[in-house]
């Protein structure tokens, strides 16, 4: 019997090489190359996504209206974009023990009871998902169970039921006959995901995978892999805590950077009507340090609290430590500070915390870190009932962000009266029991705020 020919495949964009490198020849990313055994199979028939593969004018495509089929979860349904869509591919990622397939079990559950389903399980056995059921008190009693890793006799099973949702646990489990290559190998999730793919699009099952991480976070196996689906959805969270979150980073059906927040309890994973109160820290008196800022997740705005500690330091060189800011922005709005508000921070350490462990990603945070630093500094509590945002430019000017309107209706229903925000901005009409503070400078807002 021939010896298998061993390759190496990057499990960022799948480019061969026929020894270990340092860095991938392909996407020039270190430490990516790991080694599999070279497919010398001819690559059978592949289906096309349309029916007759005929050329037609844009114009002739007859658009159908696609229903969506509500979970039964509305925060998942909101990173969904509204509920899955018949045909449709959903990746979920996570870390190990964050909950993914604990939701998507209940999300089966309620699914099961008006539709036919489907779970397949690669790395459980039926008894440990029916323990888990029981351990949940879910009546998941109608839900199809297959455990099983073959691509092939899978996609005999879904052809056989016709379920119109299927889960996948997981994609890295899969193997097909059709390679020769291990289970979880760059070319073999590529091959199952885009089978899988095709099966859903053909006939119009709704597929949801599920996929391991790396210890970077980012989806285990190729980058293709996000580009087949049609929705990937990251599970957040420190595996310690009892939150969740659930961010869609692309959705082909919806919008994305949606933004799901969830409780882990005993009887599973609980949605979070009200998430803004978990980014607030509860303070009896207002304290030094602290300023709220209203952020936007999608067409959710949220309330997170940004904390900063500035003390002297003990070292030539003063550390920057941000945690959940960027922390090269932290760098540069220190420096804006010092060139157009005149407040040094050269020789003093500067830490900052976003409350509850969220990232904030959109530069609306600015203003509300550097008058987090300004307070902690001075010592001196910013303003009662205070929520601010914008964006601070590197001129000193405090610029407009998107959805001011819909952020400070926001804060005033948390009970918040008085705002400092980017002078385009300002409300067209008054906001019921707010005070809107409009500035154009970022030594206007050190001032109105300290």
């Amino acid at each position: 019997m021939a010896r298998a020919k061993t390759v190496f495949s990057c499990s960022l964009c799948g480019a061969l090489s026929p020894k270990w490198q340092g860095q991938c020849p392909g996407c020039g990313e270190w430490n990516t190359l790991v080694e599999t055994v070279e497919d010398n199979k001819p690559a059978g028939r592949f289906e096309a996504l349309a029916a007759d593969g005929a050329i037609r004018k844009l114009a002739d495509v007859q658009i159908e209206e696609l229903p969506r089929m509500a979970t039964g979860i509305s925060e998942l349904d909101r990173v969904l974009g509204g509920g899955l869509v018949p045909g449709g591919v959903v990746l979920i990622g996570g870390d190990p023990g964050i909950g993914k397939s604990t939701l998507l079990l209940q999300a089966l559950t309620l699914l099961s009871a008006q539709t036919n389903t489907l779970y397949v399980s690669g790395e459980e056995s039926p008894q440990q998902i029916a323990l888990r059921a029981q351990r949940l008190a879910l009546e998941a009693g109608q839900i199809n169970l297959l455990a099983e890793i073959g691509l092939e006799r899978i996609l005999t099973t879904l052809e056989q039921v016709q379920p119109q949702v299927a889960v996948i646990d997981s994609i890295q489990t899969l193997y097909s006959q059709a390679l020769n290559s291990a289970p979880g190998s760059v070319a073999q999730v590529r091959e199952c995901a885009a089978q899988l793919t095709r099966f859903a699009k053909r006939t119009g099952t709704t597929i949801l995978l599920v996929g391991h991480v790396t210890k970077e976070g980012a989806l285990a196996g190729p980058r293709v892999l996000e580009h087949i689906v049609d929705a990937v959805l990251y599970f957040e969270g420190d595996t310690h805590s009892s939150f969740r979150l659930i961010r869609a980073i692309k959705n082909r059906f919806g919008a994305v950077n949606e933004l799901g927040v969830f409780a882990m309890t005993d009887k599973g994973l609980r949605e979070v009507s009200n998430p803004s109160a978990l980014f607030l820290s509860q303070h009896a008196e207002p304290v030094a340090g602290s300023c709220v800022l209203v952020t936007q997740e999608g067409s959710r705005p949220l309330l997170v609290e940004v904390q900063a500690l500035v003390d002297d330091a003990l070292s030539p060189q003063p550390r920057r430590l941000a945690v959940g800011v960027e922390q090269n922005r932290l760098a540069l709005l220190l420096a804006v500070l010092n060139r157009h508000a005149g407040i040094a921070t050269a020789d003093q350490d500067v830490f900052i915390n976003a409350v509850g462990g969220v990232r904030i990603n959109e530069p609306a945070a600015d203003l509300a870190v550097l008058l987090a630093i300004v307070s902690s500094l001075r010592n001196r509590p910013l303003q009662h009932k205070l929520v601010v945002f914008g964006e601070v430019g590197l001129s000193g000017e405090v610029r407009p962000v998107q959805r001011g309107q819909e952020r400070l209706r926001e804060a005033a229903k948390l009970g918040f009266t008085h705002a400092i925000v980017p002078k385009a901005n300002r409300p067209r009409q008054p906001i019921e029991g707010m005070t809107v503070t409009a500035v154009d400078r970022l030594e206007e807002a050190v001032a109105q705020a300290i």
